[in-house]
């Protein structure tokens, strides 16, 4: 099975209806409708990527981690699109949780779904119950405090946010639980792996700074132009359009050599670069069109 293959039934397996279907109807639709149909999924394959790249020995850990970082992502999803935060009403080309069930039942879905990760993950490490620690202790720091997902969506809330803390923490910090996620449920050691996930997640968010400025929310799935309306900090706004262009084509350039000396190294480095490709064309052909 290949790597979406598998990723897909394990979010399958997690939100089944053996896993959750006795909940209230409602959340249970709000929560799978959160969840699919995915975006991209970058973060997940990038954990699947690592693991396969450490010579993984035990999938179902590895596939238990990628859903957990996925499932952790759409939870965050969820709570930045509320009116608290964003306001967003669209998310992925459809109507965000909180519009299509009501702020309630789209705070208790994104709670739900941050419960749901670290189960997923405690489930997956039957036959490797001695690395689900370093798994846990990854994940749950891309998450929490002090420099977690939680940390990044409260910098909005401080009068003085320093950009780089903001974005380490709001993407970078996922993106590094992905990574070193991955690693450590190959049993590898997971700290070499922190830089690649943390360049690659700086670089994620400075291209969606660059679709906020300028990009067509049509194509991209999402409102454009938050980042004004809400005073938010981003590269384009405090570093201009053309040197975030720079900036983003140099993280990506270094997220490419920062992948650590493992069995898979070559054809990792390969992926990557493919998968950069996608978003770097994107962010770089709507700064041109603009």
């Amino acid at each position: 099975m290949n790597l979406d293959g598998r990723l897909e039934s394990a979010l399958d397996s997690a939100l089944s209806d053996e896993a959750i279907g006795t909940a209230p109807p409602r959340l249970v639709e709000a929560v799978r409708y959160a969840v699919f149909p995915g975006g991209a999924r970058v973060r997940p394959r990038l954990c699947l990527s690592v693991a396969a790249a450490c010579g993984e020995s035990d999938p179902s850990l590895s596939d238990a981690a990628a859903a957990a970082v996925e499932l952790l992502h759409c939870a965050s999803l969820v709570h930045d699109d509320m009116p608290a935060f964003d306001g967003a009403a669209v998310r992925r080309g459809k109507a965000s949780v909180h519009a299509r069930f009501g702020e309630a039942l789209a705070l208790l879905a994104g709670d739900a779904l941050i419960v749901c990760a670290f189960q997923t993950l405690a489930k997956g490490a039957g036959q490797s119950p001695g690395r689900l620690a370093n798994v846990l202790s990854v994940v749950g720091r891309g998450v929490g405090m002090p420099a977690g997902i939680v940390a990044g969506q409260a910098w909005e809330c401080e009068q003085n946010v320093p950009l780089k803390d903001y974005q380490r923490a709001k993407t970078g910090a996922l993106f590094a639980a992905a990574t070193m996620g991955g690693a450590a449920a190959a049993g590898d050691d997971p700290e070499p792996w922190r830089m690649l996930g943390e360049s690659i997640g700086e670089a994620y968010q400075v291209a969606d700074d660059l679709l906020d400025a300028n990009g067509d929310p049509e194509i991209i799935g999402k409102p454009v132009g938050r980042d004004v309306a809400l005073d938010r900090p981003s590269a384009v706004r405090e570093l201009g359009q053309n040197e975030s262009a720079l900036a983003l084509r140099r993280l990506v350039e270094q997220a490419i050599e920062s992948v650590p000396p493992c069995q898979g190294q070559t054809s990792l480095r390969k992926l990557i670069e493919l998968e950069s490709e996608h978003f770097m064309r994107l962010a770089l052909s709507c700064r041109a069109a603009a």
